[in-house]
C-alpha cells in the first residue's frame, strides 16, 4: 500500500471515529464517563461506562481485563471473542448481529443492549449477569456498580494463589515490610459473635430447635471462646456447653500456649466426651518449613469448596467433584501439624463443623524437643479423671523420636499407658511412622511416592486381646492405598485404589473372622464435565462377595443451571439400586435454588426435594422441604455474625464465622507535622485502597476507614496501599507496605499516615561570553535544620532541578564541593537556604537560583 493510501485510510478512521463519538455526545441521554465498579472478595476499579437513562453499558474489555477473564477486540472494535474460565467455553460478542453465542447456546440482544464508542464496545450491564453469571447492581446516583457471582473466576484463583505463594514467602522469610503491627493483649476486649438457628418440622411428629451462639473476647491477654448451645428435645446441659481460654506467645520457646477449659487432649483412648482442665506446650502455633507432602482425602457434600489450613494458615483449596470427593497434597512441617479443614456450599453458605486431622507423622529439626502435657476431667457418666504428657525430638535431621504417658481412670484394662513413637524419613520420598501403647496397640505406617506422582501407602496396626482403651474389637486392621493423577489436554483425573482389612477375635462360627472392603475411584474433569465414578466392593467370610458403583457429574449450562445426574448399580443383582437427579440455578448472585428426585430401587421408596438458599451481606437464609415416602420434613435454617472494635466504635455483620478469627481497621490520616503519629486537628483521608490476600474488605466512606476482616489469629498479613484514588496528588504514603499480627476476636487499629509532599525546585546558572544558561549534570544536596543530609539530586540539561519528599521546615541546598573541585568551578553562592510552611495541600518553593563561573 502506497503512502498516500495510508493516509486515506488515517483520514477515513479519523473521520468514523469522530462521528462516532459526536453522535454519541450529542445526544444529551447519552454520558460517556468513567464509573467505580466494586466486586467483593476481588477489588474495586474505575471502568468506563456509558449512560442511558439511568441504565449503565459497560466497557467489555475493562471487566473483563479486571476479571483475568480471556478476550480479544476484533480490528473494528465490533466484536469480542475469547473463552469464559473454561477454555471450551468458547464466546463471541458482536455489535452486527446484535448476538452473544456463549458454550453453544445464542442469546439475541435488544436493540439498544450493546453500544460501539471509538473505545469499544459497551453492554447492557444486566447481559452480564444473564448470558455470564456476573451480577451487576448499578447505583446511578453514586455512579457505581456492584459485581456479584459464585463462580470461581480466574481473578480469584489468582488471589488464593497469591495467597498460597505469599504463605510460602513468609514461611521462608522472604516477604519485606515498611511497618510491623504486632499483636497486643489487652486485659478486656469484646469482639465477634456467631449466631445459628435451625428448625426442623416432621409432619405428624415433634419439630425441632437448635440455637447455637459462640462468644469471641480477650480476658487477660488470652483468647476466651464462650458457646451456649440449645436444642428443645434436651434444653440446656451443661455438657452441650463450650468454653476455653488461650494464650499464646509463639516467641517464648519454654511455653508458647496455655490453654484451659474445655481442651482438645489429641488422646489415643476413645473419649467421647469433652474434657475440662488443663493444657500448656512450646508447640508454636505458626506455620513452619516443609519437607514433603501427605495425600489426604475424604468426602463431603458436591460441588463444595474446601479449604485445606495448616496450623491456621490457608495453604489450598479445592473444589469437590460431583460426589463429593477431595483430594489434597497436605505439606508435612516440622513439629505438631495441626490440620484443618473448612467447608463452603455452592450458594456460599458455610458448614459450622470444622474437621481437624492428625497426621502420622511427626518430624522436628534436629535437637530440637516439644512437649504437650494435658489434664482434667471428662464429662462422662463415671467423671473419668485423664491426663496425658508427651514429648518429641529430633534426633536426626530425619529421625524424630517421642514418647510419653496416658492416663484414663475408666480404662479396666490398664489405666496408665505409656507410649514411644518415631518418625523416620528413610528417602526423600519414602516416609515411616511407628507407634507402641503398652497394652493397646502397636501401628506403623508407610507412604512411597514416585517423581511421577504414583503413591504408595501401607498401614498395620494390631490391638492388645481385650483392650479397653481403644472402643473397637479389632485385633488387627489393614490397609493399602495406590493413586496416581492422569492428566491430559481434555483430561484431568484423579484414580485410586484402597484396600482395607479387619480381623475380629475368633468366634463358635469362625477362628478369627475376616472383613475385608476395596474402592476404586475415579474423579475428575472429563471434556469439561465434572465426574466421579466409585466403585466398592465388601467382602465377608462365608458370604459372596457384594459389588456396586457409584456415577455421579455435575453439568454446567448456560445461565447459571446445574444438572447433578446420580446413579447407583449392584454387580450382583445386575440391577440399579438408585437414580437421583439434581436441578439447580443461580439467582442475582446471592441466591440458589434447586429441585431433586430420587427412587431407590432397593429399598422401594421416592424422595423429593427442594432448597432455597439466600447469602447475604449479614447471614445465610436456607430452607428445605423433603418428603421421603409418606413423611415431609421442613428445615429452616439462618447464621450469621457480629463484628465489635471497641477503639472506633465499629459494629459490623457477616454471613460466616467470625470467632476466633481476627480482623484489621485501617484508618488514614493527613500527617500534617509528619511525625508519624495521629495527633488532634490532623483530618481523615479518604480514597486509599488496599491489596491484600485472603481478606473481606469493606471501605467506609463515612469515616474513610478500611475493615479487613475473615483473617486467620496468630499469622502476620501484610497488605499493600496505593493513593490512586486519592485526590490530593499532594497526598502520598511514606509507608505502603504493611504486616500486621492478627489477634483473635480483635479488630487490630493501624492508623496509616498519610504524607504531604513538598518540592523544591530551581535552576543552576553559568556565565559565559554569550551570557547566562542553565549548566545540566550539578549535583546538589538538601540538609535540614540540623545538618543531617537528606538526599541529593542533579540537574537537567537546562540546569533545572528539583526535589520532593520534604516536611515542614527550615532547610538547605548545596552544591557538591568537590565537584565543583574537580571541574575548576566556584559559586558565588554555594548554599542556598529555605522554609517550607505547614499546608495541607502541599507546596512547591520555587525560585532557588545558584550561580556559578569557571575559576582562572
Amino acid at each position: 500500500m502506497t503512502p498516500v493510501c495510508r493516509k486515506g485510510v488515517a483520514c477515513l478512521l479519523f473521520l468514523w471515529i469522530s462521528t462516532t463519538s459526536l453522535c454519541l455526545a450529542s445526544d444529551p441521554e447519552y454520558d460517556e464517563i468513567p464509573i467505580y465498579m466494586s466486586v467483593p472478595g476481588v477489588g474495586s476499579t474505575e471502568i468506563d461506562a456509558v449512560i442511558y437513562k439511568e441504565t449503565a453499558f459497560l466497557s467489555i474489555t475493562d471487566v473483563f481485563n479486571f476479571l483475568k477473564i480471556n478476550h480479544h477486540i476484533s480490528r473494528t472494535l465490533d466484536s469480542v471473542s475469547g473463552f469464559f474460565i473454561n477454555p471450551q467455553a468458547t464466546y463471541l460478542i458482536e455489535k452486527k448481529t446484535h448476538r452473544i453465542t456463549y458454550n453453544g447456546a445464542v442469546f439475541d440482544l435488544t436493540e439498544n443492549g450493546i453500544f460501539q464508542t471509538a473505545e469499544g464496545l459497551y453492554l447492557r450491564s444486566d447481559f452480564f449477569g444473564q448470558v455470564f453469571g456476573l451480577q451487576c447492581v448499578f447505583n446511578f446516583r453514586s455512579l457505581s456498580i456492584i459485581l456479584t457471582t459464585k463462580l470461581d473466576l480466574p481473578v480469584v484463583k489468582e488471589i488464593r494463589q497469591e495467597t498460597m505463594r505469599s504463605h510460602v514467602r513468609q514461611l521462608t522469610g522472604e516477604l519485606e515490610a515498611d511497618t510491623m503491627v504486632r499483636r497486643d493483649r489487652p486485659a478486656f476486649h469484646a469482639g465477634m459473635a456467631d449466631w445459628n438457628i435451625i428448625t426442623t418440622q416432621n409432619v405428624n411428629a415433634r419439630s425441632n430447635t437448635r440455637f447455637n451462639l459462640a462468644l469471641g473476647t480477650t480476658i487477660l491477654g488470652g483468647e476466651t471462646t464462650l458457646g451456649i448451645n440449645y436444642d428443645s428435645y434436651s434444653g440446656f446441659t451443661e455438657k452441650r456447653q463450650y468454653y476455653l481460654w488461650r494464650h499464646v506467645n509463639n516467641e517464648n520457646p519454654a511455653l508458647r500456649q496455655v490453654m484451659l477449659g474445655k481442651i482438645f487432649p489429641q488422646a489415643s483412648s476413645s473419649i467421647f466426651s469433652p474434657v475440662v482442665g488443663i493444657q500448656f506446650t512450646n508447640t508454636p502455633t505458626t506455620y513452619r518449613r516443609s519437607f514433603g507432602t501427605y495425600v489426604l482425602s475424604d468426602h463431603t457434600q458436591p460441588n463444595w469448596i474446601v479449604e485445606l489450613y495448616v496450623n491456621n494458615i490457608l495453604i489450598n483449596y479445592v473444589r469437590a467433584d460431583a460426589s463429593g470427593f477431595y483430594t489434597f497434597n497436605v505439606p508435612l512441617v516440622y513439629g505438631n501439624t495441626a490440620i484443618k479443614l473448612r467447608f463452603y456450599g455452592p450458594a456460599g453458605e458455610e458448614r459450622s463443623s470444622e474437621q481437624n486431622i492428625s497426621i502420622p507423622f511427626n518430624f522436628l529439626p534436629h535437637r530440637q524437643l516439644e512437649y504437650t502435657v494435658s489434664g482434667g476431667m471428662v464429662e462422662d457418666s463415671l467423671h473419668s479423671r485423664y491426663g496425658r504428657g508427651s514429648l518429641n525430638y529430633g534426633l536426626t535431621k530425619s529421625l524424630t523420636v517421642g514418647g510419653g504417658l496416658e492416663y484414663l481412670s475408666s480404662v479396666t484394662t490398664g489405666r496408665f499407658m505409656p507410649f514411644v513413637n518415631a518418625s523416620w524419613r528413610l528417602a526423600a520420598n519414602l516416609l515411616y511412622s511407628g507407634e507402641y501403647i503398652h497394652r493397646v496397640r502397636f501401628r506403623q505406617v508407610l507412604t512411597y511416592r514416585l517423581p511421577s506422582n504414583l503413591q504408595f501407602e501401607l498401614m498395620y496396626s494390631r490391638y492388645k486381646a481385650g483392650q479397653k482403651a481403644i472402643a473397637n474389637t479389632f485385633l488387627e486392621e489393614r490397609k493399602a492405598m495406590v493413586s496416581y493423577p492422569f492428566l491430559g489436554r481434555k483430561l484431568s483425573l484423579f484414580s485410586r485404589f484402597t484396600f482395607y482389612q479387619i480381623i475380629l477375635p475368633a468366634t463358635k462360627l469362625a477362628a478369627k473372622p475376616k472383613y475385608t472392603t476395596t474402592e476404586l475411584l475415579f474423579s475428575g474433569v472429563i471434556f469439561g464435565v465434572n465426574t466421579n465414578l466409585t466403585t466398592y466392593s465388601l467382602f465377608n467370610q462365608g458370604e459372596d462377595p457384594y459389588v456396586y458403583s457409584n456415577l455421579s457429574a455435575t453439568i454446567q449450562f448456560p445461565k447459571s443451571i446445574m444438572l447433578t445426574p446420580q446413579l447407583q448399580y449392584e454387580y450382583n443383582q445386575s440391577k440399579l439400586i438408585s437414580a437421583r437427579c439434581e436441578l439447580g440455578k443461580y439467582f442475582s448472585g446471592n441466591g440458589f435454588a434447586s429441585v431433586f428426585a430420587e427412587k431407590n430401587y432397593k429399598s422401594n421408596f421416592e424422595s423429593i426435594g427442594v432448597t432455597l438458599r439466600f447469602d447475604l451481606s449479614f447471614a445465610q437464609f436456607n430452607f428445605s422441604a423433603r418428603r421421603v415416602g409418606k413423611t415431609t420434613t421442613l428445615v429452616e435454617a439462618g447464621r450469621g455474625s457480629l463484628l465489635y472494635d471497641s477503639k472506633t466504635k465499629y459494629l459490623g455483620v457477616s454471613n460466616r464465622t467470625s470467632v476466633g478469627k481476627g480482623g484489621i481497621t485501617i484508618l488514614p490520616f493527613l500527617d500534617l507535622n509528619g511525625n508519624g503519629l495521629k495527633e488532634a486537628g490532623e483530618p481523615r483521608v479518604a480514597g486509599l485502597r488496599v491489596q491484600i490476600s485472603a481478606a473481606r474488605i469493606q471501605y467506609h466512606d463515612a469515616d474513610t476507614s478500611i475493615v479487613l476482616s475473615d483473617l486467620e489469629a496468630y499469622t502476620s498479613y501484610i497488605f499493600k496501599l496505593s493513593t490512586d484514588a486519592v485526590d490530593n496528588v499532594a497526598w502520598q504514603l511514606n509507608k505502603k507496605v504493611w504486616r500486621v499480627s492478627v489477634s483473635p476476636n480483635q479488630l487490630r487499629l493501624v492508623e496509616v499516615p498519610v504524607s504531604v509532599v513538598y518540592e523544591v525546585s530551581g535552576m543552576v546558572m553559568t556565565t559565559t561570553g554569550k551570557g547566562s544558561k542553565g549548566l545540566g549534570g550539578m549535583i546538589i544536596h538538601f540538609y535540614d535544620n540540623n545538618g543531617q543530609e537528606l538526599g541529593k539530586t542533579i540537574t537537567e540539561a537546562d540546569g533545572l532541578f528539583n526535589y520532593a519528599g520534604l516536611q515542614p521546615g527550615i532547610y538547605s541546598a548545596r552544591l557538591d564541593p568537590e565537584q565543583l573541585n574537580k571541574l575548576n568551578l566556584a559559586a558565588a553562592n554555594p548554599v542556598l537556604y529555605f522554609k517550607i510552611e505547614v499546608n495541607k495541600d502541599g507546596a512547591l518553593v520555587e525560585g532557588l537560583q545558584f550561580h556559578i563561573r569557571p575559576v582562572p
